[in-house]
């Protein structure tokens, strides 16, 4: 049974709950006038009975609640496990000054771990950046591109801190094609790094 038909559920329950107590109340106060605590009786159930649909009824949306903050809090770590294990990559090339076919291997990893994780513009932004990879290391070293290395990873990193922050100044809205494409061009890309 989904969420919003259990809720429904409760609300019917509830509401009918109300008008057949109401009746009832009617009906007692007509029946009952000489015997003392009967509206008060029935007043007494109707309330409890009330009261415990409309707290199930928060409990259960409490609950909802709390499920989707978990599997968000869970998301934006896996996230940010990924962007994290993307910068240690390249700040290990760079360390070293050259791409090895073992770093290609990981950048490929990483490009499908994105593809799960990140946002549509850190996709772009990452193929961008591999482009620029694929470009300045054609001789297998970055000895005289770490400036351009370190401006494209610049730009990614800003992408990624939008994304995890939930920020996107951009405002762009990217549709489920567009998505899709850039997924494979970035697996395409980080294909098509080699080294000479």
């Amino acid at each position: 049974m989904s969420n919003i038909s259990k809720q429904m559920t409760y609300l019917l329950l509830t509401f009918f709950t109300l008008v057949a107590g109401y009746a009832y109340l009617r009906y007692a106060y007509k029946v009952t006038d000489s015997t003392p605590f009967t509206q008060e009786i029935v007043l007494i159930i109707l309330g409890t009975i009330a009261t415990v649909f409309i707290t199930a009824l928060l409990l259960n949306k409490q609950t909802a609640v709390e499920i989707e903050k978990e599997q968000n809090i869970k998301f934006l770590d896996l996230k940010a496990a990924t962007y994290e294990k993307l910068l240690d990559l390249m700040e290990d090339m760079s360390v070293e000054n050259k791409l090895t076919n073992d770093d290609i291997t990981k950048l490929q990893f990483v490009t499908h771990r994105l593809a799960i994780f990140a946002s549509p513009s850190v996709l772009n932004e990452y193929n961008n950046f591999l482009h620029v990879v694929s470009e300045i290391s054609k001789d297998g070293t970055f000895d005289d591109d770490q400036k351009i290395l370190s401006e494209a990873l610049g730009k990614l990193t800003i992408q990624i801190r939008f994304d995890l922050l939930n920020e996107n100044p951009s405002g762009k809205n990217y549709s489920f094609e567009q998505i899709k494409t850039m997924i494979k061009r970035n697996s395409d890309s980080s294909s098509d790094i080699n080294i000479s």
